[in-house]
């Protein structure tokens, strides 16, 4: 089992940042891979960034690449998403997410632990 806890969110003006915390617990093997999801209102979840913790490369999709950094801290069992330059599309829960394998970690039904979200407000 593998417990995930967001914090972080919160509201700010374009061209604003926040760094969310993905506080995590359980079994290493069962969260192998991590990553940040988010859904606005009316639209799908979707990811954003991804981390392979064996070998602790980052993946991004596109509409945040050079914006968002993903990043863990082993000796905190936290994992961080650190978003700058945001947009007001960028509003969103946002959702931490654990899965011991991915053959896409950009696929939302890999991930077989989630959090239970925190929310982002990006006003213009």
């Amino acid at each position: 089992q593998v417990q995930l806890v967001e914090s972080g969110g919160d509201s700010v003006q374009a061209g604003g940042s926040l760094r969310l915390s993905c506080a995590y617990s359980g079994y290493t093997i069962e969260r192998r891979y991590m990553g940040w999801f988010r859904q606005a209102p009316g639209k799908e979840r979707e990811a954003v960034a991804a981390f392979d913790t064996s070998s602790g490369s980052p993946y991004y999709v596109d509409s945040v690449k050079g914006r968002f950094t993903i990043s863990q801290d082993n000796a905190k069992n936290t994992l961080y998403l650190q978003m700058n330059s945001l947009k007001p599309e960028d509003t969103a829960m946002y959702y931490c997410a654990a899965a011991p394998r991915a053959d896409n970690m950009f696929n939302a039904n890999f991930y077989r632990y989630w959090g239970q979200g925190t929310q982002v407000t990006v006003s213009s």
